[in-house]
């Protein structure tokens, strides 16, 4: 009688096994038929091209220079459609950026030629890397993510989208999906592990359909560095160099590339394990995303004690926690939801300045976009409700343009900033 009941046991768990393992195959498939459908014909996403109006915004000028310097044949000429239409690419952005930078300097005009190219100064302005980081799932942080290393890109900054999350929703914002286009060693794991196999980065990263964006894309293999990490402290195998510490691995892995980037944002796992201990000692600053609902708080408040509890024990054993600043973004926000606001009042009055000024409201413009794995940078106006559309996008600004001032102020070209 023992015996049958063990047989049926594990009978119903190879049956188990065997239909999740089918599941996923076929949820696979038709996400890679979904893809090819979507963005036909290489089944790769591309970004879309933008207007006279929009680049001009976007390069600091007037929409009549930019029709003048076309007409003149000066700097990159943009593709011209029907009625004479203008529109540029983003990498005739960036080249027009650089052109109007050439010109500047040749007058004089350092300051205006900073405008147009906002690279930092390596001399005197140190690589920030941005930890978007919560130990509760669903509190936005990929969607933050992404669109703040959109954003920055946009502005014309060099920027590395690192996904260290296994589940890897930041990289297929980006069009990867893992099981298809990754193999092993793939992900920032590779140039973090332990033993003979490790990579340097460099070789490790991937360009994007955003020119000046480039990412790191994440697969469930970041899980490795969870279970190798265990046993590297316990049998105390650890080789020289900076790096042996495991807290120090991410940070010494960014340093190698250090000078082909201004900015580098890593989506950070749903949970406090080695993963987001090493993102935290790697990062020059923190943004913690918190949804405003009072589980979502009370959750929040379990995580900052246990990452306080764990940074500091990683403190005592050397690792450096310096942060240029620390802000609490409330994301999903409804302003017509009373007790929301009540809470993000609560926050405000518990944080003060710590809690950024403008907050992500809750949008259908960024979940609809998000059906086709893009993001509201990656869609026109036209596709959506314009006033939908619109406040979702004076919302996404007023956030990311904030941040990015805060990394202006971290670099000493403004005043403020600070943890």
């Amino acid at each position: 009688m023992l015996d049958n009941a063990v047989d049926r046991t594990i009978s119903v768990s190879v049956a188990a096994d065997e239909r999740i393992a089918a599941d996923a195959a076929l949820l696979s498939e038709q996400l890679r038929v979904l893809r090819d459908r979507v963005f036909p014909p290489s089944s790769q996403k591309s970004l879309r091209t933008f207007s006279s109006g929009e680049a001009a915004k976007l390069v600091g000028v007037s929409d009549g220079y930019l029709r003048q310097l076309s007409i003149a044949g000066d700097g990159p000429q943009p593709d011209t459609g029907v009625g004479g239409r203008r529109f540029y690419s983003l990498a005739d952005i960036n080249a027009l950026r650089r052109y109007l930078a050439e010109q500047a300097r040749a007058k004089g005009n350092l300051a205006k030629a900073r405008s147009y190219v906002k690279w930092r100064d390596p001399e005197t302005e140190h690589l920030q890397v941005i930890a978007v980081t919560n130990f509760k799932g669903g509190s936005g942080k990929t969607t933050t993510s992404a669109h703040l290393a959109q954003h920055l890109a946009l502005a014309g900054y060099r920027v590395l989208a690192v996904d260290l999350d296994p589940q890897a929703s930041l990289s297929a914002l980006f069009g990867y999906q893992p099981e298809l286009d990754l193999s092993g060693n793939d992900t920032l794991y590779g140039a973090i592990r332990y033993d003979e196999e490790r990579r340097p980065l460099s070789q490790i990263i991937r360009k994007t359909y955003f020119d000046g964006l480039d990412i790191v894309p994440g697969n469930l293999e970041l899980h490795e560095f969870e279970h190798t990490t265990p046993r590297m402290l316990a049998d105390r195998q650890v080789g020289g160099g900076a790096d042996e510490f495991f807290f120090a691995r991410i940070q010494a892995a960014l340093a190698t590339v250090a000078d082909d980037y201004d900015v580098v944002v890593i989506d950070c796992p749903p949970q406090l394990g080695f993963l987001t201990l090493s993102a935290l000692c790697a990062a020059t600053s923190v943004i913690v995303t918190v949804h405003p609902q009072m589980l979502d708080v009370a959750s929040m408040s379990q995580f900052l004690f246990m990452t306080a509890d764990l940074l500091s024990v990683v403190r005592s054993a050397g690792g450096t926690l310096n942060f240029d600043f620390l802000r609490y973004l409330v994301t999903r926000y409804e302003p017509n939801d009373g007790p929301q606001t009540q809470i993000v009042g609560f926050l405000r009055s518990q944080f003060g300045e710590r809690v950024l000024t403008a907050p992500m409201v809750k949008s259908t413009a960024i979940s609809d976009a998000g059906l086709t794995k893009q993001t509201l940078y990656e869609v026109g106006r036209d596709s959506f409700t314009r006033s939908t559309y619109d406040r979702a996008m004076e919302a996404l600004t007023a956030v990311n343009s904030e941040i990015e001032g805060l990394i202006i102020e971290a670099w000493g070209r403004g005043e403020g900033g600070g943890v």
